[in-house]
């Protein structure tokens, strides 16, 4: 994990406002790496569930010219995921800093059960 945090400047912090406003617009493709048990409990509306735990870069859908931005929790795993990806070849730079915490702490819906 330090690793990952010693190149956390690899990736593009977005905040929810932005990420909220590009899914809304359809630039954003928003990939949820947190577990199903946890995404079963509360999720983000619209987005596409990648779980780290078997993450695989090439399981994400073609965005279709969207920006894909990773979210987890609280921020970790988006930046693991997201240099994953880049360590596969993938242009996914991005995560949504502070996770789903920081989307509900700036007002933004979730769904539940």
């Amino acid at each position: 994990m330090a690793d990952e945090m010693a190149r956390a400047n690899e990736v593009t912090n977005l905040t929810p406002a932005e990420v909220a406003a590009g899914v809304s617009a359809g630039r954003i493709l928003l990939i949820d790496v947190r577990e199903l048990n946890e995404t079963s409990a509360e999720s983000y509306p619209d987005a596409v569930v990648v779980p780290l735990s078997a993450f695989d870069p090439g399981a994400i859908p073609d965005p279709q010219g969207k920006q894909v931005v990773f979210a987890c929790r609280s921020g970790r795993r988006s930046v693991t995921a997201s240099l994953a990806a880049q360590d596969a070849g993938y242009p996914y730079k991005a995560h949504l800093a502070g996770g789903i915490i920081g989307w509900k702490a700036a007002g933004l819906p979730t769904r539940t059960g």
